[in-house]
């Protein structure tokens, strides 16, 4: 698997591991044709939850974000993250104002407030830009909506921001936490894609 356009095109990232569903170099052309068309990704605060491979996080700066904080509850997948991360540190096209930090965490969990002590508790207290939920099939819509509820009532995604959650065609589609709303949808294959924005996002922004 590669990063596929940007700064970056061409890095390695590696196999995915069993129990991890990257997705595929179609969806995530569609993802960021529209993400680059709505204007989010430059010098943007990313979140990749249930991050797996890495794929969109990486993509992502690769096409001009500044930050991505990647949160995986996998050890081992985790492991590869970092080492995918350290590699970009060290390409030749990396920018130090870039940053990325890999967060071994239960996506549920990191969404929750966290005492401040706990190692992670100043990344889920960022305000972030863009956020990709791509959790596995299996994880149920509720979860799922009780995640982003997690994210938006906290506060965690900017006014201008959005959501991108990926759910299989043959699950029910999800519920805008409140607030929110879903500003699109398409289907790619087995994959639909929702990208939720805040409600009032057209009316106060212009669409």
């Amino acid at each position: 698997m590669h990063i596929i356009a940007g700064r970056f095109k061409g890095f390695l990232i590696p196999a995915a591991l069993k129990g991890t569903r990257p997705t595929t170099d179609r969806t995530k052309e569609a993802i960021f044709s529209h993400l680059e068309s709505e204007g989010l990704l430059s010098g943007a605060r990313v979140l990749d939850l249930f991050a797996g491979t890495g794929a969109l996080g990486f993509e992502a700066l690769s096409r001009g974000a500044q930050s991505l904080v990647a949160v995986e509850s996998s050890g081992r997948v985790a492991g590869l993250l970092s080492r995918s991360a350290a590699g970009l540190r060290h390409h030749p096209a990396w920018d130090s104002a870039m940053d990325i930090r890999v967060s071994r965490n239960r996506a549920e969990r990191f969404v929750r407030p966290l005492s401040s002590g706990h190692e992670d508790a100043g990344l889920s207290e960022a305000c972030f830009d863009l956020v990709f939920m791509d959790p596995p099939y299996d994880l149920s819509t509720a979860d799922c909506q009780s995640i982003m509820t997690g994210l938006t009532g906290r506060g965690m995604v900017d006014d201008r921001g959005m959501v991108v959650l990926e759910r299989s065609t043959r699950t029910p589609p999800p519920t805008a936490p409140e607030g929110w709303a879903i500003d699109q949808a398409r289907t790619y294959g087995e994959t639909a894609v929702y990208y939720l924005r805040p409600a009032d996002y057209p009316r106060k922004f212009g669409g």
